[in-house]
C-alpha cells in the first residue's frame, strides 16, 4: 500500500513536527537532510511534502495529501473542507489588533482603515463589533501601513511584539491565539481510517510527551 502523504509547512513548522515524529520513534533523516527535494520518505508508512502554508491547505483539501500540519492562522483565512482533528501545541502566537501608541482606535464615528495580510480573519472580527471598517491588503511588512499613513491600525500575526513597539505601535486587542494544528483530507480519512486514526493517535501521544 502506498504511504500516507502529509504536507508540513515549510520553516519552523516542519522543524517542530520532525521533532514530534522522532519522539514517535519515526526515522526523518530524509527530511533533515533534504536539499532541495520536496517529497521526502518518513520511516516506511509516511511521506512527507513540503509547501509553503496556504498550498498546504490546498494540497489537502484537493486530496493529494492525506494530512497536513499549518496554522491555524492560515485555516481561518483559507481553509474550510477537510478536518481539524489535532492542536498541536506548537508555532504558538496570536492574531492581534495594533495601532499607532497613544491612538484611541475605538473612538469616533468615522470609517476606519485596517491593513493585514489576512483580509478574511479581520472581517469576521469587525463584522462582530458591527464597525464600519476599511480593508486593505498587504503582502510584506504591515507595520508599515499605519507608518505611511495608508491606515489606522493592522491586525497581524504577533509572537513577542518586539517589532510593534520598534515601530511605534502597540496591541489594542487579541483577535485570537493560534498554534499548530494537523488537518486531514475527508476522503482519505473515509478510504485510510484505520491508518490516520493510528497516526493521529500516536501524534497526540507524542504531544502529550513533549
Amino acid at each position: 500500500m502506498k504511504p500516507l502523504r502529509i504536507a508540513l509547512t515549510k520553516g519552523r513548522l516542519e522543524k517542530d513536527t520532525v521533532a514530534l515524529f522522532e519522539t514517535i520513534g519515526f526515522d526523518c533523516e530524509a527530511v533533515k537532510n533534504k536539499g532541495r527535494k520536496l517529497i521526502l520518505p518518513v520511516g516506511e508508512h509516511l511521506e512527507v511534502v513540503l509547501a509553503k502554508a496556504a498550498d498546504v491547505i490546498t494540497y489537502v483539501e484537493h486530496g493529494v495529501c492525506d494530512l497536513g500540519v499549518v496554522g491555524k492562522d492560515t485555516i481561518m483565512e483559507y481553509g474550510t473542507s477537510f478536518y481539524e482533528v489535532l492542536d498541536l501545541g506548537f508555532g504558538r502566537c496570536r492574531f492581534a489588533l495594533a495601532a499607532p501608541k497613544g491612538s484611541d482606535f475605538f473612538s469616533g464615528y468615522a470609517s476606519k482603515t485596517i491593513a493585514t495580510k489576512y483580509p478574511n480573519v479581520a472581517r469576521n472580527y469587525f463584522e462582530s463589533k458591527a464597525m464600519d471598517i476599511r480593508f486593505i491588503k498587504i503582502e510584506g511588512s504591515v507595520e508599515l501601513a499605519p507608518l505611511l499613513g495608508l491606515s489606522d491600525a493592522i491586525v497581524d500575526i504577533v509572537e513577542t511584539g518586539s517589532t510593534l513597539r520598534e515601530n511605534g505601535l502597540e496591541v489594542v486587542e487579541t483577535v485570537c491565539d493560534i498554534s499548530a494544528r494537523l488537518i486531514v483530507n475527508t476522503a482519505s480519512l473515509k478510504l485510510r481510517k484505520a491508518e490516520i486514526e493510528e497516526l493521529v493517535a500516536q501524534m497526540e501521544q507524542a504531544t502529550q510527551e513533549k
